[in-house]
């Protein structure tokens, strides 16, 4: 899924891995001389290195030119290149798929990381080494088993020291898709992880090296390649132009190589043959240091994140920017602070699109019925900013419900969103099975399923309706919608020349995708809206000197009090939370603070001609981004006075 910028390099990456692979696979079968297990050894490293394995193949064992492999790949750090190289491509092979299955699987990421730790340990020893090697070393299988796993234990526990906390921060981090060996990140965490494996197995490689522990490079040439050489000839003469310090490291290195002087006639030795100058101190030291550092690796980043998470508990979730999670973040809240899947977007509505729009009823038996249905669309807040949102009817805000007091309605719900939802009809006196709360009132409606609400409207008023299952995600993403109920007795009504209604909401976009916006780190908004626009997008309502508006202002918005203000003279409140004010009760005033959940009706008298703004009074939440665009943003309209 192509979700956030770095997808584009990880597409460049693997291509370039795939290419450098390809070459080093080429170039190794078509004249390198060494031994098929090395040739292997690095092929597999480029494929999870991608350039960085080709650039140690070229640096450090690409024979520059005929009969100099020898002289070529005797330095201590190419030695150290090459001990390494074999280390790292049984090793990492068994961890990447151990990886793999454990993810598939479902198993928490603890015990994703002991298992890698065997499978790496065990492909490492019992098959790169013991079984690769055999032939080189000489001696049986179970012999070549003891003697390696010393260096095994001590290469492998150096390298996964570098690999957990690697995967482990990555993989819990932010970007939760690299759980998932279905998502290519997945496979760029883990290419990340073998590098810093690689690094951290160095050192401790070329020391073993040094020591006669470990093989590092080796040649391996053909009858014919031996032949002309001229026996030892050609190396000799190598040999004779090199420095006298030069010659002392590569008889130190000789024994460790004499598998690779077949052109010298000679009968090749496994590098296991070799004499280890270590003592048994270094070699417990050694181990020592680096199982506390594989402890270390595996553990402290248990402080950091949630270790006991598998990819099902998160599926994927892709945090916002700056959100804090800690190790007891618990899967769940992930999934409700996750970014929306673009995949599961079903329907692109057009730019010019509006929500809010009148939903008519068809009539049965005298009873109102409507058809809503929740799914997940890409919806315009402004011309060039989409949002992923979760709307109903394909529109934000849904569409309005105009009914009347006395009316019975039947609502038939579907719900085509990716999770489960309901819905709560917010100041209404329902039935309490009618009322939506999941789990407390009613089962949640699962992905594809239906729910019908019936019940008759006792109210009048203004009112609204809203999703009642992990609100804090589905309402913050456009689950709502208006419900407007005249009365019974028409003469009970507040009126005006004109009606206009605005449902407000908190939007958070950043970096292509769209998350809920919630008052919390991370998770803060940067886009208001007016019945789903920004100014200026948002409707400019025209009127004339004299008439009046009835403004509904329905609190839709999740997390913020809005302190919705009128320039050009008061408003007079005529009803609050649906209940219209006795005439003694009202007031004016010129802003009203708009709590979520809150409704007030105003009217408002056009005294002069002008465009007069309605508008958030917390300056932020009048801009896009935090920016003003035209003079204004966000929660801002125009009253257009002529």
């Amino acid at each position: 899924m192509i979700a956030l910028p770095y997808d584009y390099f990880l597409i460049a990456w693997f291509v370039i891995a795939v290419a450098s692979t390809a070459y080093v696979a080429f170039d190794q079968f078509n004249g390198n001389p060494e031994p098929t297990v090395m040739k292997w050894g690095f092929i597999l490293v480029t494929l999870y290195m991608g350039p960085f394995g080709l650039l140690l193949y070229v640096l450090a064992d690409k024979e520059p030119r005929p009969g100099e492999h020898e002289q070529f790949t005797s330095p201590l750090w190419k030695q150290g290149v090459g001990s390494t190289i074999h280390c790292v491509a049984g090793d990492a092979t068994g961890i990447i798929l151990a990886a793999t299955i454990t993810a598939l699987l479902g198993l928490p990421m603890w015990i994703d990381l002991i298992v890698e730790y065997v499978a790496g340990f065990s492909f490492g020893l019992f098959i790169f080494q013991s079984l690769f090697m055999k032939k080189m070393m000489g001696g049986t299988y179970w012999e070549n088993v003891r003697k390696s796993f010393m260096p095994e234990f001590i290469s492998m526990n150096a390298m996964m020291a570098g690999m957990a906390p690697t995967m482990s921060l990555l993989m819990m981090g932010r970007d939760m898709r690299a759980m998932d060996p279905l998502e290519l990140v997945f496979w760029g965490v883990m290419s990340l992880g073998v590098m810093v494996g690689f690094v951290t197995a160095y050192p401790f490689n070329v020391w073993m090296v040094k020591k006669k522990i470990k093989h590092g490079l080796m040649t391996e040439r053909s009858d014919g390649e031996a032949a002309e050489k001229g026996s030892m000839s050609g190396m000799k003469s190598e040999m004779d132009e090199m420095s006298d310090a030069k010659m002392s490291h590569m008889k130190g290195h000789e024994d460790q190589r004499q598998k690779l002087t077949a052109a010298s006639g000679e009968k090749p030795h496994g590098g296991h043959q070799m004499t280890s100058d270590a003592t048994t101190p270094q070699l417990a030291a050694l181990a020592g240091v680096t199982t506390f550092l594989l402890i270390s690796g595996m553990v402290l980043p248990g402080f950091k994140v949630n270790l006991g998470l598998s990819v099902r508990d998160v599926g994927g979730a892709i945090m916002p920017p700056g959100m804090i999670m800690t190790f007891d973040t618990p899967g769940e809240a992930m999934k409700d602070m996750s970014a929306v899947n673009p995949r599961q977007v079903v329907y692109k509505a057009p730019a010019d699109a509006r929500g809010d729009n009148v939903l008519e009823p068809r009539i049965e038996n005298g009873v109102k019925i409507f058809d809503i249905e929740a799914s997940i669309i890409r919806w315009n807040i402004l011309p060039d900013v989409s949002v992923e949102a979760y709307a109903y009817n394909r529109q934000v805000p849904g569409p309005r419900l105009q009914l009347t007091e006395g009316d019975h309605i039947r609502i038939n719900f579907h719900n085509n969103l990716p999770e489960s939802t309901t819905v709560h009809w917010h100041g209404l006196i329902v039935p309490n099975e009618m009322d939506g709360p999941a789990k407390i009132t009613q089962d949640p409606v699962l992905p594809g399923g239906q729910y019908t609400y019936e019940f008759s409207v006792g109210q009048s008023g203004t009112y609204f309706y809203h999703s009642h299952d992990h609100p804090d995600r589905q309402q913050g993403l456009g689950l709502y919608g208006a419900l407007l109920i005249a009365p019974k007795d028409s003469a009970a009504d507040v009126k005006a020349d004109l009606e206009y209604t605005i449902q407000l909401q908190e939007w958070l976009k950043r970096e292509w995708l769209t998350y809920p916006a919630m008052l919390m780190e991370g998770g803060l908004p940067n886009y208001f809206t007016i019945n789903g626009k920004s100014y200026p997008e948002t409707d400019t309502v025209s009127m004339k000197v004299g008439q009046t508006i009835k403004i509904r202002f329905i609190g839709t918005n999740n997390n913020f009090v809005h302190p919705m203000h009128v320039h050009g003279g008061p408003f007079q409140v005529v009803a609050r939370d649906g209940e219209t004010l006795a005439e003694n009760q009202r007031f004016l005033a010129d802003t009203v603070n708009v709590g979520p959940g809150q409704r007030y009706d105003v009217v408002w008298t056009a005294r002069r001609p002008g465009k007069w703004l309605v508008h958030c009074h917390i300056p932020h939440h009048t801009t896009n981004n935090n920016v003003e665009q035209k003079g204004a943003g966000g929660l801002t309209l125009v009253l257009n006075v002529q």
